[in-house]
């Protein structure tokens, strides 16, 4: 397995249409990676480096990544109409790996999709793109559902599952440009 073409075919952009492919049964038509689907939900976050994020080399924390992905996964979450999910589905992966350092001040762009929706888990990809669109991070994500009461991961109840598997790109949370101009 090459892990390098992986992180590569998941930044690859992805076909716009306007209809999900022919024979589409909320997952993706046979032969095509689910993740290329347009009708998986996505959304794209903008932030500002703190000082607290990085050091004075412009080394930034895995924590930061880890804040900057979830803070998208909240808004994703809340657009879909699901917010009672974020911080009730543990994360059961977390991986990225960077690629460029960000700086105090610079405004981060983080892309987070889902890339699978299993029985009971949610798969995310995400980059974090810097100032120019460099690439600093990139990475996955899943989550598992599981019942308050339950002893293991649940399915996803099939309101959430139709909303999780047909929801599209959701509108960009971005960072106001008025600042900079004054």
């Amino acid at each position: 397995m090459q892990r390098g073409e992986l992180r590569a075919w998941a930044r690859a952009p992805r076909p716009v249409r306007s209809e999900p492919p022919a024979g589409a049964d909320g997952g993706c038509a046979a032969g095509c990676p689910e993740a290329l689907v347009p009708h998986l939900p996505g959304v794209v976050v903008e932030r500002r480096v703190e000082w607290p994020d990085t050091d004075a080399a412009g080394h930034y924390h895995h924590s930061t990544v880890v804040r900057w992905v979830e803070a998208a996964e909240a808004v994703l979450l809340r657009r879909l109409g699901l917010a009672h999910l974020f911080g009730s589905t543990p994360r059961v992966h977390f991986e990225a790996d960077y690629r460029a350092r960000l700086w105090f001040g610079e405004a981060v762009r983080i892309e987070l999709n889902v890339a699978k929706v299993g029985a009971s888990s949610l798969h995310y990809v995400f980059t974090v793109l810097g100032e120019e669109g460099v690439e600093a991070a990139s990475g996955r994500m899943v989550i598992a559902h599981s019942a308050s009461r339950a002893t293991g991961t649940t399915p996803w109840p099939a309101d959430v599952r139709e909303v999780l598997t047909r929801s599209g790109p959701q509108a960009p949370e971005l960072l106001t440009r008025d600042i900079e101009n004054c």
